[in-house]
């Protein structure tokens, strides 16, 4: 199965591949990407709410300690299914990157 959009091919880097020999990997990097868009995500929201002083000294400590963990059980997770950090960025067709580079 490709992500592509007629007219536009992706990179093969890019694309989501559901081949029965490797869709237990494939499944992992879709998920790992979700996570990874969500972690992203919840870090500029946490980071705004800093920048505003909307959260107090051990509320801040909580909330870096957290995103912190999870992007090292995203990085072990992607070890584990031999990923690297830029397959998790899935190419959008004309929407461009999932992710920020």
């Amino acid at each position: 199965m490709s992500a592509g959009v007629a007219g536009h091919e992706p990179g093969p880097r890019q694309r989501i591949s559901m081949a029965p020999d490797t869709v237990e990997r494939d499944l992992a990097r879709l998920v790992l990407t979700v996570v990874e868009l969500l972690r992203q995500l919840v870090e500029r929201q946490a980071l705004r709410r800093v920048d505003e002083g909307g959260l107090t000294e051990a509320e801040e400590e909580r909330v870096g300690m957290t995103l912190m963990l999870l992007d090292n059980r995203i990085s072990r997770l992607r070890e584990h299914f031999g990923l690297a950090a830029e397959d998790l960025n899935i190419d959008l067709g004309p929407l461009g990157p999932l992710l920020p580079r």
